[in-house]
């Protein structure tokens, strides 16, 4: 193996394409007026794409590379303890509304996820790959691992169950007249799990918070109730 190839596999370029790649795709975002479609996530990850085609890089040596930044989903989505317990008297005030709302949308966004992949007649890994589409990237990739799902199609999933939800909640807002950012900020937790949490963050501290919350029970929630469930929808 030549001396380039070997830097190309290594981790530290891996590392700088994808810090490079967000960057790029947060300075989009910006430029853009915050546009939903255009969120870094997206955008970054279709640069790292176009990247590692370019550069003739595999995709499983990039994966491992960039491993540690995957170990570090799991730290960020815990440290979203820290805008919940500043919002503690807030989310006390609405704790039922809360679990009701979280049980019917983690069950909402599961059944959705099998309904399509039923109406288009999905093969049983896919639609395993499929039902953790609703919760954050590190809670639906074990998820997935432990379906038997592709990790590859579930994370894809995610993003763009993100990127819709995110698109779609504004206009959603208004027409059904939705102002408190409690329920704002809860329904992107819920929906579009850590995209929507940064956006509603961007609206505020509460809609955050709530956000944050929506995000954590959904995921507990599926990550608990879904692997023996799923024979159900086989």
């Amino acid at each position: 193996m030549s001396a380039w190839q070997q830097l190309l596999d290594g981790p530290l370029v891996a590392l700088t394409i994808t810090v490079a790649c967000f960057e790029f795709g947060a300075i989009i975002y910006r430029r853009s007026g915050h546009r939903p479609w255009l969120h870094p996530t997206f955008c970054g990850a279709g640069a790292v794409a176009a990247v590692l085609w370019l550069l003739d890089i595999d995709y499983h040596d990039y994966n491992a590379g960039v491993e540690i930044l995957s170990l570090l989903l799991g730290t960020v989505t815990v440290a979203l303890a820290v805008p919940l317990y500043r919002q503690l008297a807030l989310i006390r005030q609405v704790a039922l509304p809360v679990l009701i709302a979280t049980l019917g949308g983690a069950t909402f966004a599961v059944l959705t996820a099998a309904g399509l992949a039923c109406l288009f007649g999905a093969s049983e890994q896919t639609l395993l790959s499929l039902l953790p589409k609703s919760i954050s990237t590190p809670i639906a990739i074990g998820v997935s691992q432990e379906l038997g799902g592709l990790v590859e199609l579930t994370t894809g999933t995610v993003m763009l169950t993100a990127v819709v939800g995110i698109s779609t909640a504004p206009l959603l807002y208004r027409w059904c007249g939705i102002r408190d950012p409690r329920v704002q900020g809860f329904a992107l937790g819920v929906a579009a799990h850590a995209m929507g949490t940064a956006r509603a963050f961007e609206a505020g501290p509460v809609a955050g918070a709530f956000a944050s919350l929506g995000l954590c029970l959904t995921g507990i929630v599926t990550a608990v109730l879904l692997p023996s469930l799923a024979g159900l929808f086989l």
